[in-house]
C-alpha cells in the first residue's frame, strides 16, 4: 500500500528497497538500466550555479578586457563554448560585457577631453581626431583590436561622437569578432 499523499502507481521507499532498485550509496537504476541519483535536484542546482558563475565570469572578463587592462576575452569565450557546447548565449554575454567595458572607456575619454579642453591639443591628438572624423563610426568596427581599439573608443568619447553611432559600430565590431571566435571553436579549432 502506498504511503498517504503518494500515488498508488509509485511504490514507497520500502518497496523500492525490497525490489533491490536502491543501492546503499543512494543510486538507483532507472527504466533502461540508467543510473539516477537520489540527489539529482541538488546536483542539478550545483550545475546551474556553476553555469551561472561561468557566464558571470565571462561577462566580467569581457568587460575588463574592453578597458585599458591587457586582457583577452577570446580564451574565456572559447573555453565556455567548448565546455557547454552552446554558441549563442556565450556570444551575447561576451558582447554585452565587452560593449559595456567600452562604454566605460568612451565615458572616460569624454571626461578627459572636457578636463583637457583648457590646453591646446597635441599634434598626435589632432591627427587621431581627424582620422576618427574622416572614417566616423565605422572605424569603431576595430574597437576590439588590442591597444588600437581602446584608443579608438577613448577618442570617440573625446571627440563627442554621438553615443548612438558609437554603440552601433562598437557592438557590431565586437559581436563579429566573437562570432568568428565561436565559429573557429565550434569547428574544432583552438
Amino acid at each position: 500500500m502506498a504511503a498517504p499523499g503518494r500515488g498508488a502507481s509509485r511504490p514507497g521507499w520500502a518497496a523500492r528497497i525490497a525490489a533491490g532498485r536502491i543501492a546503499a550509496d543512494g543510486v538507483t537504476l532507472g527504466a533502461h538500466g540508467a543510473i539516477n541519483s537520489l540527489h539529482e535536484p541538488t546536483a542539478r542546482a550545483g550545475r546551474a550555479m556553476t553555469m551561472l558563475l561561468a557566464y558571470v565570469g565571462l561577462f566580467v572578463w569581457s568587460f575588463l578586457a574592453a578597458t585599458v587592462l591587457p586582457l583577452s576575452s577570446e580564451v574565456a569565450l572559447a573555453l565556455l563554448i567548448r565546455e557547454r557546447g552552446s554558441v549563442p548565449l556565450p556570444i551575447v554575454v561576451a558582447t554585452a560585457g565587452n560593449f559595456l567595458g567600452s562604454c566605460t572607456t568612451y565615458w572616460l575619454g569624454r571626461r578627459a577631453a572636457l578636463a583637457l579642453a583648457r590646453r591646446p591639443p597635441a599634434r598626435g591628438e589632432e591627427r587621431a581626431g581627424r582620422l576618427l572624423r574622416r572614417w566616423g563610426g565605422p572605424a569603431l568596427l576595430l574597437s576590439w583590436v588590442p591597444v588600437v581599439g581602446d584608443a579608438l573608443v577613448a577618442l570617440a568619447g573625446a571627440t563627442a561622437l554621438p553615443f548612438g553611432q558609437f554603440a552601433l559600430w562598437t557592438i557590431c565590431g565586437k559581436a563579429l569578432r566573437y562570432l568568428v571566435v565561436a565559429w573557429v571553436v565550434a569547428r574544432g579549432g583552438t
